[in-house]
């Protein structure tokens, strides 16, 4: 019986043909090792093309998922364990996996053709270039084959059975529960009963292959985390959004209308929709982008709740529209899903650059409020503060989310329903002008500065609409100079008083020493808060804010700011924040920026810290092995101390004995 070696947490990369089930793969264990109780934390990453040519670098697909016995913050930096189901695969992820670490692969797709099509001249599993790692070369697809032959499949469908068979593999090295994938895999090929066999039995047979192969010296086992009681769910960002404004628009007592058109990262949103329409949900795929934005204002011009959303290109094509919103004075969520750009970019990667596009991206003075989710989960919290924004002040509100947090997945604790307060759309009834019988559609509430909400079709609440700009009570047609300036300000001093609905900032500072202060916000909340974590856990001293309201920012912000001698703000653009915080409030913000299409890395960020406060350590001290903080633990990854064995090396299982 193979021996059992217990770890902390490990990272798992499957990596292959965007044919090769990849997606689908990483899925399946995440959702298992999410069922067994471990913290985890995913990054798909899959190329932009609909169909690359097969075995070329531009078509490969990888699934990262990072698992543990505590709480992690970001997938991991470099992967312990990398599945390559081609050459290309390989070649693609070879150099982010760990020194020491495992790599399983097709031996069946490594041919010369293939090889060639990448650029080796010979073979990696020949040519000793490996030596570093842990090989295991299995032919997959011939296994898979021999498996499912009493199928009757062509070798074309069995082959595609493989995926199956390498996380069977995998469930049976890292000691994963296999009856959820059984069952997900019979419910998904209920009607085609030769596929789900064929898939059912690949699954099982890797299994059985990891218990009679005597290729590995351990199996591997991560204990359950230990996480608040209640009931869980893995879930993306994009479907956190999705079930966030549901529930806004519930809690409001409002119809939601939702109009869009599919854009990656952001076309999820759009599919979870429609599967709610039971909970008044009103989903509108649009011809293009301006039809979805102008269809969602008009749908809140009519008394319901409109949301749209897109990533950055189509927020573009959008902006007219949201100044319309902004000049009628209608609620209204916009969701940017950000990727990187500019132009198409590279639509499946991630990005932080759009922030001051909706900052600034319209034309004349049209403020809006703007929130930054801060995770998978977290992006249901936003989307329902949003819609209470937006309701409440009259306004379009933007949400920013972005590639990684849409598609990263984490376990999500279920709210109470009955615990998140009412939105109460307050709409107009009856006459408001002084005189008690006409009705003025920009008289404002003197708290909120909003305008009343009037349902057109309501008796005597008959009022203009369009984007010409409004006379001060009336909203009739005005020119006049003095009336314009006055209209600019009172709509810029109702933005910036959503900062009364604003929470201070606070600021996680332990030590209360610290001269440096990281600011961040949106995803980079996990690199940021695991990187400082290690810096702690080393002796250094460095305090941590992170921003969710972006306009207005919170009171007290400027005080937090100054109160440190030097602020460094990571973001995965070229400064956009660092540039608003230096502007508003003459700090000298250091910007961190970095713009790759990946999360910032977090043993990067926390190496930079460490050498910016001159915090010198021993890599091969007690101290960077545990990495233990009060606030929780980030553990080492091999690009931050190469000298230290890795942690699914044989050596390393040899020296614990």
């Amino acid at each position: 019986m193979t021996p059992t070696q217990t770890l902390d947490r490990v990272v798992i990369r499957f990596a292959g043909d965007s044919g090769d089930g990849m997606q689908l793969t990483g899925d399946r264990f995440t959702a298992d090792s999410a069922v067994f109780g471990n913290d985890i934390s995913t990054l798909p990453n899959f190329p932009a093309e609909i169909r690359a040519p097969q075995g070329t670098l531009p078509g490969v697909s990888s699934f990262q998922l990072h698992f543990a016995n505590y709480d992690i913050m970001t997938p991991g930096d470099r992967p312990d364990v990398l599945v390559a189901m081609n050459p290309a695969a390989l070649k693609a992820n070879l150099a982010d996996l760990a020194p020491g670490g495992v790599i399983i692969v097709d031996t069946a797709e490594f041919t010369k053709r293939n090889l060639t099509k990448v650029g080796y001249a010979t073979s990696p599993l020949e040519d000793d270039s490996l030596e570093g790692y842990q090989l295991h070369a299995f032919d997959l697809s011939g296994l898979t084959v021999g498996a499912v032959k009493e199928f009757g499949l062509t070798r074309k469908d069995a082959t595609r059975a493989k995926n199956m068979f390498a996380l069977g593999l995998l469930c049976w090295l890292f000691n994963r529960p296999t009856e959820g994938t059984e069952r997900f895999l019979a419910e998904k090929f209920a009607s085609k009963p030769a596929i789900r066999d064929a898939n059912l039995t690949a699954f099982r047979a890797g299994w059985a292959f990891g218990e009679t192969t005597e290729s590995f010296a351990h199996t591997y086992t991560v204990a359950a985390a230990s996480m608040p009681p209640g009931d869980y769910r893995q879930i993306t960002g994009n479907t956190a959004l999705a079930l966030g404004l549901v529930t806004a628009a519930q809690k409001a007592g409002l119809t939601m209308f939702f109009g869009a058109y599919p854009i990656t990262p952001a076309s999820d949103i759009l599919h979870e929709l429609t599967k709610l329409k039971r909970f008044n949900v009103q989903t509108f795929q649009a011809e293009d982008e301006i039809a979805a934005v102008g269809a969602a204002l008009g749908a809140s011009f009519a008394g319901t709740l409109g949301v749209t959303s897109s990533s950055g290109p189509g927020i573009a094509l959008k902006m007219e529209t949201i100044g319309l919103g902004v000049m009628t004075e209608l609620p209204m969520v916009v969701v940017d899903v950000q990727r990187a750009g500019p132009s198409t970019g590279m639509p499946t990667k991630t990005e932080q650059a759009d922030l001051l596009q909706v900052m600034f991206g319209r034309n004349g003075e049209a403020p809006v409020p703007i929130i930054a989710a801060n995770s998978p989960s977290d992006c249901f919290d936003t989307a329902i503060e949003a819609t209470r924004w937006a309701v409440k002040y009259r306004t379009p509100v933007f949400v920013l989310s972005d590639g990684y947090l849409a598609n990263g997945a984490e376990p999500w604790r279920l709210p109470n329903i009955a615990e998140i307060p009412g939105i109460d759309p307050g709409f107009a009834t009856g006459p408001n002008g002084a005189d008690g019988t006409t009705f003025e559609p920009y008289r404002r509430d003197e708290e909120s500065l909003a305008r009343p909400w009037a349902i057109p079709g309501t008796k005597g609440l008959e009022h203009r609409i369009g984007g010409l700009e409004k006379a001060d009570g009336t909203g009739n047609v005005s020119y006049d100079p003095a009336n314009h300036e006055r209209m600019t300000k009172l709509r810029q001093a109702k933005v910036d008083g959503i900062v009364a609905d604003v929470p201070d900032v606070v600021v996680d500072d332990p030590s209360g020493e610290a001269k440096v202060l990281v600011v961040g916000w949106g995803s980079s909340f996990g690199p940021i808060t695991a990187g400082v974590r290690r810096v702690r856990a080393v002796g250094g001293q460095v305090a941590q804010i992170h921003l969710r309201h972006l306009n207005p920012f919170p009171a007290n912000l400027g005080e937090v700011l100054r109160a440190y001698d030097t602020v460094i703000c990571p973001e995965m653009n070229s400064g956009q924040l660092a540039m608003l915080l230096r502007a508003k409030y003459l700090v000298d913000v250091k910007s961190y920026s970095r713009v790759r299409g990946l999360p910032i890395s977090l043993s990067e960020l926390a190496q930079d810290l460490l050498e910016y406060i001159g915090h010198t350590v021993d890599p091969t001290t007690e101290q960077l092995h545990e990495e233990v903080t009060a606030n929780g633990r980030e553990p080492r990854q091999e690009g931050f101390h190469d000298s230290s064995p890795h942690p699914l090396s044989d050596l390393a299982a040899k020296d614990a004995k």
